[in-house]
């Protein structure tokens, strides 16, 4: 396993290498960088790692700046010594979040969920997404005082309602948002996401049947119901038929 370590303090970088080599023997650090900067520069010149471990504060800043500068093609873990950066890592698509000191049984476990992940190797052409923008792997959601993990496949819908975002899942429940339906447009797969009109961005799997509407506009039929007609704007309907038929 090729990994990149982003840490700036180097009793903190020895450790987080012994404790690899622990782990996985065969493990190859095959970059080291203690800033923003140069981890933003490393990431454009060489082939993404299989794995990244980010120190969160760094000399010139905190490394989620990273994502904003660049694409970050692999699996990232977190190390920090505080807490309070743990929802904005996972917005991120961090695979997980480990508070210093990191403890070996810890390390172990998140390398295995790194593991199972699929990485595509190298840089692929003609990619799209801005800088930072990548497909999510799951949304970490606070909800009242606990937080829930949800993956796109249970994603039904979200939308927006009196200036507020909400996820419904595929069991019905609804989940406040922090972010705008803009944002989560952009995190979204847009193979299996499509953004109906201003107020609602719809799953694959929930559409139940479609309406022919007024003009060329099509009413959308949701599994679960949404409690408003959910309309694909005119604008918009050709290009959601192609979606349908997989030429999106």
């Amino acid at each position: 396993m090729n990994i990149l370590i982003v840490e700036d303090e180097a009793a903190a970088l020895k450790r987080m290498e012994k404790l690899l080599k622990e782990i996985d023997p065969e493990v190859n650090i095959v970059g080291r960088t203690g800033t923003v900067k140069e981890t933003v520069e490393w990431l454009e010149d060489n082939e993404w790692p299989d794995l990244a471990f980010f120190d969160i504060q760094l000399a010139d800043g905190e490394s989620f700046e990273v994502f904003h500068r660049t694409e970050v093609g692999c699996p990232v873990i977190f190390t920090t010594a505080y807490d309070e950066h743990a929802l904005k890592a996972f917005r991120v698509n961090a695979v997980d979040y480990l508070l210093k000191p990191v403890r070996k049984g810890e390390l172990s476990e998140a390398m295995e969920r790194a593991g199972n992940l699929r990485v595509v190797r190298g840089r692929p052409a003609g990619r799209e997404e801005a800088p930072g923008e990548l497909v999510a792997k799951r949304f970490l959601i606070r909800y009242g005082d606990t937080f829930k993990v949800v993956e796109p496949k249970d994603i039904a819908y979200l939308y927006s309602l009196e200036k507020n975002t909400f996820l419904r899942t595929t069991e019905g429940k609804d989940l406040p948002m922090d972010e705008s339906l803009d944002r989560l447009e952009k995190q979204l797969d847009p193979a299996r996401f499509f953004r109906l009109n201003r107020q609602v961005i719809v799953g694959f799997e929930s559409i139940k049947e479609l309406i022919a509407y007024s003009k060329s506009r099509v009413k959308v039929i949701m599994e679960p119901p949404f409690g408003e007609d959910a309309i694909v704007s005119s604008e918009r309907s050709a290009e959601f038929k192609r979606w349908l038929a997989g030429e999106g």
